[in-house]
């Protein structure tokens, strides 16, 4: 599975440049940032999930928080939190696992819930088997794969300021069905990890894909140069709104549910020493403004009014 962001990923890239004073991603962040979102839309194309996959790298270092959230339909979005200095070149070890204590999760939250149920989540170190750092998203998410679902995966990952792209090959289960959920984990599948000709030959030929080759070639260039002794079947490519597009599901009424949670003694002191609540999206970067009006009336429409003056409780 190939997949090739362009319109999305500018427009992850300029909703941050717009909306936030430090302006763009230093250019190791967005690689970093453009890589997952890549990944993201991969994993969610491949298993199709009905509901939403978030993937998330967290760590110690300049980059605090990287995210990127994508839905059934593959509507993407994406933010990183960078709190300190960047260096042009910092790999994923300078960025985020400065002390080798960073962590990837990827969740999985279903549309609809039995009742009780939680979401679906995974997680692992940024490290490998011997506590060595991996320095690669894709080397990061191949461990993720091999460790929690026994399942073989190659993952070729690269992003500029136009383009973020990646490659997946992954072997088939021995049987049953899964998503991410450990349906795959059998002893079957563990018994196959690292012994199908067939898939070493293919993942052999995908390994040699270079990152300026991901990033300037066509999608057909690419696959013919990679397994020109194979049989290849293109299958029609998901573009448009049936394709992966930015979309940003933030609201009024959910930053309303927000501050509701808060309670009406925090937000009332809230309004008290900053005169009214600004909450901004990290993902599409719209600010949400609500005054000492509108702080009543959220509570007022939950039933949780305030109480009227001179009253007594």
């Amino acid at each position: 599975m190939l997949v090739r962001l362009t319109d999305a990923w500018a427009d992850i890239l300029q909703r941050h440049a717009n909306g936030r004073e430090q302006g763009a991603y230093p250019t190791a962040v967005r690689e970093l940032l453009g890589e997952m979102t890549a990944a993201a839309v991969l994993m969610q194309a491949n298993i199709k999930f009905n509901g939403a996959l978030v993937l998330q790298i967290a760590g110690d270092g300049p980059v605090k928080l990287a995210v990127v959230e994508v839905q059934p339909d593959l509507a993407v979005r994406a933010t990183a939190k960078v709190v300190g200095p960047v260096a042009e070149g910092d790999t994923l070890t300078q960025l985020v696992n400065v002390h080798n204590r960073g962590q990837c999760a990827i969740t999985l939250d279903p549309l609809t819930k039995f009742p009780g149920q939680q979401p679906y989540q995974g997680v692992v170190p940024l490290y490998g088997d011997q506590a060595e750092p991996l320095s690669r998203v894709s080397e990061v998410l191949q461990h993720y794969m091999l460790q929690s679902e026994q399942l073989d995966t190659t993952l070729v990952l690269a992003a500029n300021e136009q383009l973020a792209a990646g490659l997946l090959i992954q072997r088939l289960p021995v049987e049953g069905e899964g998503n991410l959920q450990g349906s795959f984990v059998s002893q079957a599948n563990e018994d196959e990890i690292g012994r199908n000709e067939d898939y070493q030959r293919i993942a052999l030929l995908a390994s040699s894909l270079k990152r300026e080759e991901l990033l300037s070639l066509d999608v057909a260039t690419i696959l013919r140069r990679l397994f020109w002794e194979e049989s290849l079947r293109l299958f029609e490519p998901l573009q448009g709104e049936r394709g992966p597009r930015f979309e940003c599901r933030c609201s009024r009424e959910r930053v309303s549910s927000m501050i509701r949670s808060l309670g009406l003694a925090e937000a009332n002191d809230i309004l008290a020493e900053m005169g009214q609540i600004d909450v901004g999206c990290d993902f599409c970067s719209q600010h949400y403004r609500f005054d000492a009006v509108d702080v009543p009336q959220i509570f007022r429409d939950s039933g949780d009014q305030p109480p009227a003056s001179g009253s007594i409780q």
